[in-house]
């Protein structure tokens, strides 16, 4: 039963429908939209780019703002990504310092220093998935002391800073001996005892079976402590909750603190990393090329390396340049490493070194190439392996689709040893010895395989004619790339076909795939051109191979769309275009219980059982979801759902009864805009295909984070409603030595657990990310299921220190006109006897640094800092991080104000070392300013850091 009235934290939104309570997803997005907004400023005039704040921040609106693009689906999908994570934390009831619970303040502290490092790590060797998973729970456990201490009953209305600073000393502590709280009077729950509240003491409400005589509960449902005297509780988690009369001041600081948070990541990871980490990058797809370089690759790396120049020259400095580039060479017996990059010119220098060589025997290394891209890339990125010959790390095949299944990422294979006999090119000899490389047109059916399940073309044709069929790479590296319509038939027959086209599509364009199909193709308004018309009045039609080509003209493409495809071959049909309308989905299991949360599956979902997907359309406002439906790639009948709006472009999709086999979905829905007569019809498809399975594969709860030269374990369950035997093959895109079992024997229980160990070598770098398949498969290869887990190494951190800055001169002479006159800050900065400062960057200004870093009478190193800036550029924020991530920022302002403050206090039970850089981060907050005896509000941005004398300034953001 889902839990509807008391709750255990703030709630996760699947389960709440009142639009007063702001639950964790809330509070997470909004504070990364407000973060991801500030990067992008910053950013944009360090570049010399204009950016207008939107009135209103959604993804949508932020990522034509930031990017100068109406797809906002990588920024969505990173932000879900991160909420979910945070979801997740829920599935630890009784985890006391996920929590905050039973006054665990140090151990909840001690989580939030873990998480930061180990999301600091992860950026700093780009690992952005991973440190999205940390980041998630990190602020879980971050906004829960919000709403489970007594931080908001002490008066207090900002962030306790001290959380997220390793070197602050947190203090005054309630300790078990001390009695926190007495009974509610009535409906009157000021339960928290006065002489807490004097002496500002700090303590948190205590859940579950029992707790020390004289302390608070958490209180609602499932705390038996809560009967105890003294009875109920302090939670704020909602409106309904005990001192839910709290919960919207509670939430507000949870979002400040969130924010605070993310500016020290921020400043960590640099603004072009952050924005990486939030996915606020060109949606057009990464440029990743898989390549067999072995010796007669020849001609295929020339082209490789004509079309990388062509991208990279042509879409430099425009919104389809690829955000990131990726290759991977595979040879045999060797294959990778994989190599990514965000600089264009590196990428195509890395490509243009590659040369054919070596490779004795036909089948090569493609599988064990693909891994490394499938694991490296960003989930959804479009993929492309291009080789001459057969697989030879078969044995790789079931881990490959299920990272293609999990990743949703594209592959296409560009196969040009398929058609004729071949001449292989040795390199020990450098003579040509004839040979097929591809013996059969049946050794392409492994390729052919991953292509259909990935939603990719396996494109066939000589070596001579491969350039003509990469306009496809072009085609699949532009912006806003989404998937209309699809569908395999394997093997061919003759059928109809149709989906439809709505006005916020470009660049429309079908491909084709097989053996001389015929087809037609006819346009909303009954004009018809089939496949002989290389020019016709719908557009025009280029093949080679294999390979059709069909671009659509720009004029009158809005309506129903009809295909009659006549082929006995197998063939498929593919239809792209260009659109910020898309959608985001994930299969997840619904947790009931004392805290209601969900999970998203690892792996297929159970066929011929129910099953509930969560939605998320981009495109904003004016786009809602019609319809749901499951597409059964046999050409089945489809299968309907129930569909539940939820909040902000979120929907709830049940399914009575999923279809056994290989499934794809297909959304319908309107776009209304004001200027719109009548609603706009709109249908999206997914390009992988889904599979649904009678064995499931369920992981224990872990932290996933392990240290190098250990152990992790990860304990997993394989269920099935079959007995016998289940094969398990557990396998990572590392490399790193692991240990499990190789079967596990299903009893009449359906039932059996096993343990994955992976050791990590001790000179892995921290932040390494590792990415863990482990696969069960049924007797027979007649079934199988997977849990596919994203796992990090992270060093143990020893250096908790900011970098600190001592101001050794202003000279700012700036009266008169600003704009003819410059000031100027001197510094010195050192991370003292730490890991040394890294970068120093500004955040804020518009003027000029110059440092130079010199060696100090102690033998620390100083950094001198020089900024220059027009008087018009009143105020300067210097941040300077050093080599684990931690954060000082210097702040300076000419501008002369006369304001009183009065401040709330921000930490009776914190202290810092008076040394540090900074003691509190960014944060923003309402304090009172009196003049002549009126108070008016103003908003303030507060930012500590060392001055001259004293060591710290307030700086205010008047109005």
């Amino acid at each position: 039963m889902l839990l509807q009235t008391e709750t255990l934290c703030f709630k996760v939104w699947l389960f709440s429908k009142k639009p007063q309570t702001t639950t964790h997803q809330q509070m997470t997005e909004t504070a990364i939209l407000q973060t991801t907004a500030e990067a992008c400023r910053t950013l944009a005039l360090a570049e010399g780019r204009d950016f207008v704040l939107p009135s209103t921040l959604s993804a949508e609106s932020l990522a034509r703002a930031c990017v100068a693009s109406d797809s906002a689906k990588p920024f969505q999908s990173s932000i879900d990504s991160i909420k979910h994570w945070n979801a997740r934390t829920d599935l630890y009831v009784f985890s006391e310092e996920r929590h905050f619970d039973n006054e665990k303040i140090l151990g909840g502290r001690n989580r939030i220093k873990f998480g930061l490092e180990a999301v600091k790590a992860n950026v700093r060797q780009e690992n952005f998935n991973a440190a999205r998973v940390s980041l998630g729970q990190t602020l879980h456990t971050l906004q829960d002391f919000y709403s489970h201490s007594n931080w908001i009953e002490l008066g207090q209305r900002v962030p306790f800073s001290a959380l997220i600073k390793s070197d602050a000393v947190i203090s005054n502590i309630a300790d078990v001996g001390t009695p926190t709280c007495g009974d509610c009077n009535g409906q009157n729950c000021n339960n928290i005892l006065q002489n807490i509240i004097d002496e500002q003491i700090l303590t948190s409400g205590y859940f579950g079976f029992s707790k020390p005589a004289g302390k608070c509960s958490h209180g609602g449902l499932g705390d038996f402590t809560s009967l105890v005297a003294p009875k109920r509780g302090i939670n704020k988690d909602d409106e309904d909750s005990i001192h839910g009369g709290l919960h919207g001041i509670a939430a507000v600081v949870a979002t400040n603190a969130t924010k605070e948070l993310l500016q020290d990541i921020r400043g960590a990871a640099g603004d072009k990393n952050f924005l990486r980490l939030m996915g606020m990058t060109v949606p057009s797809s990464v440029l990743c090329f898989v390549i067999d370089t072995t010796g007669s690759m020849t001609d295929e790396i020339a082209e490789v390396k004509q079309v990388t120049s062509s991208i990279i020259d042509s879409r430099r400095g425009t919104p389809d340049e690829p955000p990131e580039y990726i290759l991977v060479p595979f040879n045999d017996p060797d294959f990778g490493p994989i190599i990514r990059t965000t600089d264009a010119d590196v990428f195509k220098a890395q490509v243009n070194a590659l040369n054919a060589n070596g490779g004795g025997d036909e089948p090569e290394m493609s599988l064990s190439g693909l891994q490394l891209a499938l694991t490296g890339a960003p989930e959804a990125s479009e993929i492309f392996l291009f080789t001459d010959a057969p697989a030879k790390d078969v044995h790789l095949r079931s881990t490959v689709l299920a990272l293609i299944e999990r990743t949703r990422s594209v592959v296409n294979c560009m196969l040009t040893g398929v058609l004729g006999a071949r001449r292989r090119r040795e390199a020990d000899d450098n003579q040509q010895k004839p040979g097929l490389r591809f013996s059969s047109r049946s050794s392409t059916q492994l390729y052919d395989e991953l292509v259909q399940a990935s939603g990719g073309q396996a494109i066939k044709v000589t070596k001579a004619s491969l350039p003509q069929a990469t306009s496809i790479i072009t085609d699949s590296s532009g912006a806003a790339l989404v998937t209309i319509f699809q569908a395999v038939r394997n093997p061919g027959k003759a059928e109809n076909f149709s989906f439809t086209v709505d006005d916020s599509l470009r660049n429309l364009t079908m491909y084709v795939t097989g053996s001389s199909p015929i087809f037609i193709i006819t346009s909303p308004t009954a004009v018809t051109q089939s496949n002989t018309e290389s020019t016709g009045a719908l557009g025009t039609i280029q093949t080679v191979g294999n390979f059709w080509t069909v671009r659509l003209n720009p004029t009158d493409q809005g309506g129903l769309w009809k295909i009659r495809m006549v082929s006995t071959q197998a063939y498929s049909i593919k239809v792209i275009g260009q659109s910020g309308i898309d959608f985001l989905f994930e299969f997840v299991d619904i947790i009931p219980g004392l805290h209601p949360t969900f999970d998203i599956l690892p792996g297929r979902p159970s066929a011929n059982e129910n099953a509930t997907i969560l939605l998320t359309v981009t495109g904003g406002a004016t786009v809602s979801v019609t319809e749901v439906v499951l597409v059964p790639t046999t050409g089945a009948e489809l299968v309907n759902t129930t569909v539940e709006e939820r909040q902000g472009g979120d929907y709830l999709v049940t399914v009575d009864r999923l279809p056994v086999g290989d499934f794809v979905i297909r959304v319908s829905g309107v776009t209304n805009g004001p200027s719109r007569t009548s609603p706009n019809q709109f249908q999206r498809q997914s390009s992988t295909q889904l599979r649904t399975s009678g064995i499931t594969v369920a992981v224990s709860a872990l932290n996933g984070t392990w240290e190098p030269g250990t152990n992790l374990a990860i304990p997993f369950t394989v269920s099935s409603n079959a007995t016998g035997n289940i094969t398990i093959q557990a396998r990572n895109d590392r490399g790193f030595t692991s240990s499990s079992p190789s079967t596990l024997s299903l009893g009449a229980g359906g039932r059996a657990e096993g343990t994955v160990t992976l050791t990590a070598p001790p000179n892995t770098p921290s932040g390494t990310d590792i990415t863990l398949t482990i696969e069960a498969e049924a007797a027979g290869a007649t079934d199988s299921n997977y849990a596919v887990l994203r796992l990090s190494v992270i060093a143990k951190v020893t250096d908790v220190s900011s970098p600190r800055c001592e101001v050794v001169g202003v000279n700012a002479a700036c009266a008169g006109n600003c704009s003819l006159l410059s000031w100027e800050l001197l510094a010195n900065l050192t991370d003292g006897n730490g890991t040394g400062i890294e970068r120093i960057t500004v955040r804020q200004g518009g003027g000029t640094l110059n440092t130079t870093v010199v060696t100090g009478s102690d033998g620390v190193n100083v950094t001198l800092a020089t900024y220059t800036a027009s008087c018009c550029s009143e105020e300067v924020e210097l941040v300077a991080v050093d080599a684990v991530g931690n954060v000082g920022i210097c702040f300076r302002s000419i501008r002369v104000t006369n304001v009183t403050l009065v401040e709330s206090p921000t930490s009776a039970s914190a202290t810092a070392p008076a040394s540090t850089l900074q003691t509190k981060t960014v944060t923003e907050t309402t304090v009172v300013a009196t003049t002549s005896g009126e108070v008016k509000t103003l908003s303030l941005r507060l930012s500590f850091w060392l001055s001259l004398i004293p060591f710290c300034v307030i700086k205010a953001l008047l109005p």
